[in-house]
């Protein structure tokens, strides 16, 4: 399951100073309503009943589904739900204890015991996936056309079997299922562990990635300097580590992807979004394109207001001069975020109520806390719970906003069920990044002070540089590092130089980079937990920009509509889902229109 980590600079852990702003008590989740503990009885028992119904199924159904009827077919996918739904709940509860101090090693066990006996677990009900697509079209959809029951799946149906060409025998997708413990998830769980523990060493004091990396946004350009040193030689002691983690994780994926037959590296990812090829291609080829217009224009500006003839990697996200960078107590944030979507749509602002008047957000800051922020959706028979480290400046209201607009999609798409609710990735940034632009526009609507309406403006196009130029950049590394391991390993060294080319490409000439700014690839949780995930961002933000456009144009029922697409879950493709409100992502132009956007923002700043 993939949640919407943002990609803003990483926030403080609670070991590091706090604004005094935030110092007031900081919301921290309570996970009782899936389990009250580790050690809680229900957890073991609903993993043994779960084992039981799984075995069970197996004996009842492995290898008859061919024969089976279109109802009979329909209650088999039910019963893989249900089992599959008992297992999300353990692990969601495993991954948040983990989220939560991935520093405590109980909890690394505790992680990996759940992980190993899930994995084992579901392993009695893999054959249903395999078995269903091993059927012929004809054949499947006879049964659907004899089966009310089973027309309820045919989205699941239909996203499942494009994989269908792709999938390997019965024997070996099993044990490629039950390998994955040892083998992509255990080096997913060291490159966490080693982050988590890691300390930086800025100025006179030691401070924790997140807290370090969080420096990089001083107003002081002396501490972000510290602190960009401080984090070069922290991952450069490591970049050994970090190179093995990503040459291992580059080629385990080369060998599946050969064994799949997918076209390129992308390829997987791509058909898990349920989005063409083509259409990335189109997006990443329309950003790289549009970089003089967008990044390189808008950091030339920065450069001259901040006074430099050059920035430095440690000034991208400095406060511009007039920016006081006050901090926001938790409260006020909260209002903040209500009330944009409120005033956008009375019902949203009552479905997100719940995750402030109940322990569903963890915001407060402390050692071994998982850095940036997510949305987990956990299971429909549950609710979704926001991770988020909160430090009080303007970046984090809107942070808040983007979680919690993943929150309320996953609350109206619980309906579809476990197999459906979830979304591609590619629309799942859709709710998050519109929740962020109903705050945005909230609060610069709100404003009259010219020069703080050009802070919020400039904070603004920072944030979509990030979301879009930075992640589309953070793709062609990917890409140009999958294919050249196809080679051979590669040295930190050669990693470094491409981090390095891809950076001064999409950064542009306002940019002299240091050359100890080759580490800082490494900290990208990305890369490590979901390769090729970045690009997301990028078409969530474009999307968002044309919708958001449509929106302010008065189109007609737009809110109404808005929430039926969020309902829909994964049960639509984007082609049907933007359809209502005129709008076609498969259309190259599209990609145009939500950068135009950004570009207008800038010709704004260059006006004023």
């Amino acid at each position: 399951m993939c949640r919407g980590v943002t990609q803003n600079p990483a926030p403080k852990s609670a070991s590091d100073p706090a604004p005094a702003a935030t110092s007031q008590a900081l919301p921290a989740w309570d996970l009782s309503d899936l389990y009250a503990a580790p050690d809680d009885p229900r957890l073991a028992a609903d993993l043994d009943r779960a084992e039981a119904e799984a075995k069970a199924f197996h004996a009842a159904s492995a290898g008859r589904l061919a024969q089976a009827s279109g109802d009979n077919l329909a209650r088999a996918i039910a019963t893989y739900e249900r089992i599959e739904e008992i297992l999300g709940r353990a692990m969601s509860y495993a991954q948040l204890v983990f989220s939560g101090d991935a520093q405590a090693a109980e909890n690394g066990r505790f992680y990996q015991t759940v992980q190993e006996r899930v994995t084992a677990i579901s392993s009695h009900v893999l054959f249903l996936t395999l078995e269903i697509n091993r059927l012929e079209d004809a054949a499947l959809e006879a049964k659907l056309r004899q089966s009310a029951a089973l027309e309820r799946w045919r989205p699941w149906l239909r996203d499942l079997r494009v994989f269908r060409p792709h999938q390997l025998s019965d024997d070996l997708e099993k044990l490629l299922h039950e390998k994955e413990v040892t083998g992509r998830s255990a080096w997913n769980r060291l490159f966490d562990e080693t982050v988590a523990g890691m300390r930086v060493k800025v100025g006179g004091e030691e401070l924790t990635v997140s807290g370090a990396l969080n420096n990089l946004s001083s107003n002081d350009r002396t501490m972000r300097a510290a602190a960009a040193k401080g984090v070069s030689e922290a991952f450069g002691e490591r970049v050994r580590l970090f190179s093995l983690i990503t040459n291992t994780l580059a080629k385990d994926k080369e060998i599946i992807d050969g064994w799949r037959h997918y076209k390129r590296p992308t390829s997987a990812r791509n058909r898990a979004n349920m989005v063409e090829d083509e259409v990335v291609d189109a997006l990443v080829s329309a950003v790289w394109t549009s970089l003089p217009r967008l990044s390189h224009r808008y950091y030339a500006m920065k450069a001259k207001w901040l006074g430099l003839e050059k920035l430095q990697h440690w000034d991208r996200n400095a406060p511009l001069p007039d920016d006081t960078d006050s901090t926001i107590p938790w409260p006020d944030a909260v209002t903040r975020v209500r009330a944009a979507y409120g005033a956008f749509s009375p019902e949203l602002e009552r479905i997100a109520a719940p995750f402030f008047e109940k322990p569903w957000i963890d915001a407060a800051l402390r050692p071994g806390k998982a850095s940036g922020a997510f949305a987990h959706p956990t299971v429909p028979s549950a609710h979704p719970y926001l991770l988020l480290n909160y430090h009080g400046r303007a970046r984090d209201v809107m942070t808040l906003a983007h979680e919690l607009g993943h929150g309320v999609h996953q609350v109206l798409a619980a309906q579809q069920g476990y197999l459906m609710s979830s979304t591609p990735l590619t629309l799942a940034e859709t709710a998050s990044v519109f929740g962020e632009m109903l705050t945005f526009r909230a609060v610069l609507d709100a404003e009259t002070d010219p020069k703080k309406r050009r802070m919020l403006l400039a904070g603004k196009v920072e944030d979509m540089l990030n979301t879009v130029v930075r992640q589309i950049a953070f793709y062609r590394f990917e890409t140009l590092l999958h294919d050249e391991r196809r080679k051979g390993e590669l040295s930190h060294e050669r990693i470094g130089e491409i981090w390095m080319q891809i950076q001064t490409e999409s950064l542009g000439p306002a940019f002299d980079f240091t050359p100890d700014y080759s580490v800082y690839w490494a900290y990208i949780p990305h890369f490590v937990h979901t390769p090729f995930y970045v690009y997301a961002y990028a078409f969530g933000d474009c999307l968002v920009n044309a919708l958001y456009g449509v929106f302010r144009d008065g189109h007609p029922r737009f809110q109404e509509k808005y929430l039926e697409m969020l309902r829909a879950g994964g049960t639509k493709r984007h082609q049907e889902l933007l359809a209502p409100f005129g709008l076609d992502a498969s259309d190259p132009a599209f990609w145009n229109k939500g950068l135009d956007v950004i570009s207008g923002f800038i010709d704004e700043l260059e006006a004023a």
